[in-house]
């Protein structure tokens, strides 16, 4: 029997752990750990250093490749075609490093309710059970960076991507617009007149005024 616990990191930064996340590290039995290229090693060292600062006791590493999405137009198709590799990959990695089962420990970013799609992936695995431990949103890390709430008074919220807002614009009836996976500022494809901008490198959030 495999528990896949999906553990939310937040932003990386080892204080915005929650004490279950750490609990939940070390408790397992192995932890999956990405890596994706050597231009992005730095994601790897963040999550290594996490595991040396909140360990209680050794717990076996196992890394692994992630495999490329293809470039094409078809998006979610690309996508869809790449989760299944990356699913593909960790049951090669669980059925490797723990032939008898137990539980695995994989961190995520932010929380794996938000513009993740880790949870989608962990779908695709037979029979495992899944477990998620939230971590902190980027959203709420940029709230409190600039101590605003996200919402004006009494109105709603809505999320969305930068591909999103680039693609077909502010969204008609929106006031307060926080913007996930934004690489190419697509706040530039947008009129900005009596707009305020509170940014973030992981999250923008944008306040119609």
């Amino acid at each position: 029997m495999i528990t896949l616990s999906l553990i939310g990191i937040g932003t990386g930064n080892p204080d915005h752990l929650t004490a279950e996340a750490a609990r939940a590290l070390s408790a397992a039995d192995l932890i999956l750990l990405p890596r994706k290229g050597d231009d992005k090693s730095d994601l790897a060292d963040i999550r290594h250093l996490i595991l040396r600062q909140v360990l209680t006791t050794p717990v076996p590493v196992a890394e692994y490749d992630v495999p490329h999405r293809a470039d094409q137009t078809d998006y979610l198709g690309a996508v869809n075609d790449w989760h299944d590799a990356i699913a593909r990959v960790w049951s090669d990695a669980i059925t490797t490093h723990l032939p008898q089962g137990g539980t695995v420990a994989l961190m995520v970013w932010g929380d794996p309710s938000l513009y993740d799609s880790t949870l989608r992936i962990a779908a695709r695995l037979v029979d495992v059970t899944v477990k998620v431990i939230p971590g902190i949103t980027s959203l709420q890390v940029l709230t409190a960076a600039h101590a605003i709430p996200l919402n004006t008074l009494a109105a709603p919220v809505t999320i969305t991507t930068g591909r999103q807002l680039r693609d077909h614009g502010w969204p008609e009836g929106t006031t307060t617009l926080a913007v996930m996976l934004d690489k190419g500022g697509a706040f530039t494809a947008i009129d900005t007149k009596d707009t305020t901008i509170w940014w973030a490198p992981m999250s923008a959030c944008r306040s119609k005024r």
